[in-house]
């Protein structure tokens, strides 16, 4: 008997290890849909990591705890998932490095799919200094790698929330660049169709977000969009919480719209009558579902569940009452094979006092033509320079008063104008800022023999540049203004396949002064932002 069972526990465990594939989720029109029956897909979805406040940035720094690499997590906290009817979970921030076969093992076997945002604290595009460089790139790459591999993966976000006010709508321009370079990343590494997204809050902007983002060739814009939403609380209704005015504004769009969080807490404990609405006749046809705010209970008191120090969950009043709106609701849907969509993209914004960003956006970050710029510069960054020490050359050698040495590594989302080499990472535009100061002192100032030295900081080399290079350099020009045409290809900076490490880590990435009427903004900024074609996706 005794071998008889270890047998059957045995039969049990390589059958749960085998577990078919959750069937793919994909786009047609504006909405979701399985791809092998074709039933419409509705999310019921729950926001799922530890200590994010609700607009995707950390409360207490740029580490993080990747949710999906904890398998005793995962195993605590799934069948309480299961039990809300969950079905997607959105995790902010995941380790490109970490292995997350078992968590995505156990997501798929209780019918759960994950979308994920791309990036990290201190690793994303900063809504006060933004950029599009090879650093956030290769880590976009890497969370994509990592996760393409699980058909439980229902999408990402290039970014959330970014654009918050009239006075930042220019760092949209950097992340529908994200958008049409992991898309282009995905098309390139053959991978299963699947969409890229951005997430948005309610706010006075949001007419102006959702026709930039969705407006032009199909290549640059978003596959679906995710509304953060707070706005019905407690007892309210369709109406007075203006449900049905959001409802109304996104008819016409013709890619999926869904909460990406909802759930306001103004009105405690929480009583979810607005799952009743968004599932509802009223909103099906034009929302797909969407995402509560949060699991875990923090500081911000939006938790359905508390972890005590025994590792051991107690339910709140929120899980309860969740469970029970969750319960009532069927939406009804549409057959793929027999929905028509007719919606079209939407007309770019005007631009004005409240909408800065151009239609024209950065380059994309190549390593290969950061290299031949290095490679071709007689005075370049010594190998070990601090940031600090690339912080204080920024400073001097980017203000317009000292003269005109970045002009090629500069990027304006609001005037659209990009240096060739703005995409590079911070060592290598301080070097090309050094070498402009170093070429500008030997023309006009042959005395100065400490040109390349910067207290240490640089050194001078033989530059040259030859084949594909010279013609890199020769296309950006002397001014590295210049537009780059037939580039080599760039090599892989992906870490996205790597076994396990560590759950926890950041990387800082240092931003250029940003310049706004020749005015010098003095600050650099560590991001903490929780941030090809319509065949790609839609059907």
């Amino acid at each position: 008997m005794r071998f008889g069972s270890t047998l059957a526990a045995a039969a049990t465990l390589v059958a749960a290890c085998a577990a078919a594939d959750l069937d793919p989720i994909v786009i047609k029109g504006s909405k979701f849909f399985y791809q092998s029956n074709g039933t419409q897909f509705f999310m019921r979805g729950v926001a799922y990591q530890e200590d994010f406040s609700s607009n995707g940035t950390i409360s207490g720094g740029t580490e993080y705890t990747d949710p999906l690499a904890d398998p005793d997590a995962c195993a605590r906290d799934v069948p309480l998932l299961a039990q809300l009817r969950t079905n997607t979970i959105r995790v902010y921030a995941v380790d490109p490095t970490a292995n997350h076969d078992e968590c995505m093992r156990l997501l798929s076997d209780a019918g759960i799919y994950v979308i994920a945002d791309l990036g990290e604290p201190g690793n994303s595009i900063n809504r006060d200094s933004p950029q599009w460089n090879q650093e956030i790139y290769s880590r976009y790459e890497g969370v994509v790698d990592n996760l393409m591999k699980y058909s439980n993966t229902l999408g990402f976000f290039a970014g959330n929330e970014v654009t918050n006010l009239p006075n930042n709508t220019e760092a949209s321009a950097f992340v529908k660049a994200a958008v049409r370079d992991v898309k282009a990343y995905i098309v390139s590494r053959d991978y299963r169709p699947i969409g890229v997204g951005y997430a948005t809050n309610d706010d006075d902007q949001r007419t102006d977000i959702a026709q930039y983002f969705n407006c032009g060739d199909p290549s640059l814009s978003i596959d679906f969009y995710g509304y953060n939403i707070y706005s019905w609380c407690g007892e309210s209704s369709y109406r007075e919480s203006q449900y049905q005015a959001r409802t109304q504004e996104f008819s016409d769009y013709n890619i999926p719209v869904f909460f990406a969080e909802y759930g306001c807490n103004v009105v405690q404990p929480r009583i979810f009558e607005e799952v009743g609405a968004l599932y509802g006749p009223d909103m099906t046809e034009v929302w797909s579902g969407g995402i509560i705010y949060m699991y875990y209970q923090e500081t911000n008191d939006y938790g359905l569940v508390t972890v005590g120090p025994d590792d051991q969950v107690t339910k709140l009043p929120d899980f309860t009452a969740l469970s029970s709106q969750i319960a009532r609701v069927t939406p009804s849907g549409v057959e793929m094979g027999s929905y028509s969509p007719t919606n079209r993209p939407q007309a770019c914004p005007s631009r004005d006092s409240a909408w800065a960003a151009s239609e024209r956006l950065p380059p994309m970050p190549n390593n290969a033509v950061c290299s031949c710029m290095v490679q071709s510069l007689n005075c370049t960054a010594q190998d070990d320079i601090s940031d600090e020490d690339i912080t204080t050359n920024f400073d001097y050698l980017c203000d317009p008063n000292n003269g005109d040495f970045c002009s090629g590594i500069l990027a304006n989302g609001s005037t659209g104008v990009y240096g060739a080499y703005s995409m590079c990472n911070a060592k290598e535009r301080i070097s090309w800022a050094f070498n402009a100061f170093f070429e500008d002192q030997s023309r006009n100032n042959p005395d100065n023999t400490d040109a390349c030295n910067f207290r240490g900081a640089a050194r001078t080399q033989r530059g040259q540049a030859s084949g594909d290079c010279r013609n890199v350099v020769n296309q950006a020009g002397g001014s590295g203004t210049g537009t780059i045409t037939g580039a080599p290809a760039p090599s892989s900076t992906s870490s996205g396949g790597a076994a396990a490490s560590s759950t926890t880590g950041a990387a800082s990435v240092l931003a250029i002064p940003s310049f706004s009427l020749g005015m010098l903004q003095m600050a650099v900024y560590v991001t903490i932002a929780g941030l090809v074609g319509a065949g790609m996706i839609i059907l």
